[in-house]
């Protein structure tokens, strides 16, 4: 829909995320790039500002006012925006200023300043390393997965969401960029230590690809960590290059979304045209539909948990609905709304909710998540391999 730009995220994973029609969340992690845009349909990449006079529950006029007022009082407009948005009851609403914005825009290439840690909170709320990306800032110092982050800069992080430790590691309130320094206090068994790293600009890999056996009717296990740019490209590509008729398990836990495009592309590899969703923007019905010719013939298995977010969870229920996989682990997200940016004075940029979008079946995913259709928990990818064994996708 040109002219306009829509996106889905979680407001409480990382303030930014998305960009254009995004259903999209953070990488609810450190090295998070936040949600991220989409295109309408298979079409061109819609990335405009838009100039809709209402924008979720509050008119946008109001949003642009209040920020108007501060700047020229020399106050924040953003931090003015945000008060109003806080007012409006929109649970993914949120506010960026206008470097938080353009480092989300770089983050749709993969691409983003950090140290190099995925993080989650645990049940016991603690801070807990579930990543460390190699050739990291956090890699080097020599962080490792399962370590507890108790301070970023010497502030306690136990009680605070992810999305301000995201902000805190990236240094996203104090405008600290690449080459800058941050103070983590970690923990790992009974030791306790501190160590400062350098900010660095790191490039994620989106996609990856092993054999899951030395048969050559072994299955294949697509892993996509996120929807940036190029992740549809790869998954068809992956699949195209699976030799015979070996099954796919595609893994999307703690997929926390992107580019709706790219969830798009993505399915495109399993579906044969048709339709993969559709999605109301102030009550107006729209839809996207795959390419044709896809492999509609390959046992698929796909692997979700409650990390798999957004476009995650709309590739995820295309490909149930349409009958074209089995899905393996525990109940998704739950994240299925759109929001759409305006632009403000400042430059700040405020995106509030304008609609929602539903599965090929009419299901709402927002606030329900997507049930698989086998239950699994840690031993969810063993799970995934019995079935598409089942189904005749090797092992």
């Amino acid at each position: 829909m040109p002219g306009h730009t829509y996106h889905l995220k979680p407001r409480g994973l990382h303030r930014g995320a998305a960009l254009t029609l995004v259903f999209a969340s953070v990488l609810a992690t450190a090295a998070a790039t936040g949600s991220l845009p989409h295109e309408d349909g298979a079409g061109t990449e819609i990335k405009t500002r838009s100039v809709s006079s209402t924008v979720g529950s509050v008119d946008r006029e109001e949003i642009a006012e209040a920020a108007a007022d501060a700047e020229a009082d020399g106050k924040s407009g953003t931090d003015a925006a945000e008060e109003v948005v806080s007012r409006s009851g929109d649970r993914w609403g949120a506010v960026y200023d206008e470097r938080e914005y353009e480092d989300f825009e770089r983050a749709l290439d993969g691409s983003y300043t950090g140290v190099g840690i995925s993080a989650r909170r645990s049940a016991r709320g603690e801070v807990t390393v579930t990543g460390v990306q190699p050739g990291s800032p956090a890699r080097a110092a020599g962080v490792r997965k399962g370590d507890l982050l108790r301070t970023v800069d010497g502030r306690r992080v136990e009680k605070r969401p992810v999305a301000e430790v995201v902000a805190l590691l990236r240094g996203d309130r104090e405008g600290a960029g690449e080459g800058t320094s941050v103070v983590l206090g970690l923990s790992r068994g009974g030791h306790s230590w501190t160590t400062t790293l350098r900010r660095a600009r790191l490039t994620t890999q989106p996609v990856s690809v092993r054999r899951l056996g030395e048969d050559p009717a072994s299955a294949v296990l697509i892993k996509v960590a996120a929807f940036t740019r190029g992740a549809g490209s790869a998954v068809r590509e992956a699949v195209d290059e699976a030799p015979g008729d070996a099954g796919i398990l595609l893994d999307l836990r703690a997929n926390s979304g992107g580019l709706v495009t790219e969830a798009v592309t993505a399915s495109s590899a399993f579906l044969d045209g048709g339709l993969v969703a559709t999605y109301d923007v102030h009550g107006e019905q729209r839809a996207l539909y795959a390419e044709p010719g896809g492999d509609t013939e390959r046992p698929v298995v796909v692997l979700v948990d409650g990390g798999t977010m957004s476009a995650a969870e709309l590739l995820t229920g295309a490909l149930q609905d349409r009958g074209r996989a089995v899905t393996v682990g525990s109940r998704t997200f739950g994240k299925g709304s759109v929001q759409m940016p305006s632009e403000l004075p400042g430059g700040s940029v405020a995106e509030l909710t304008v609609g929602h979008y539903r599965t090929p079946a009419g299901r709402t995913v927002e606030g329900s998540g997507i049930t698989p259709d086998v239950g699994a928990g840690q031993e969810a990818q063993q799970r995934g391999e019995t079935v598409l064994s089942g189904l005749g996708g090797g092992s």
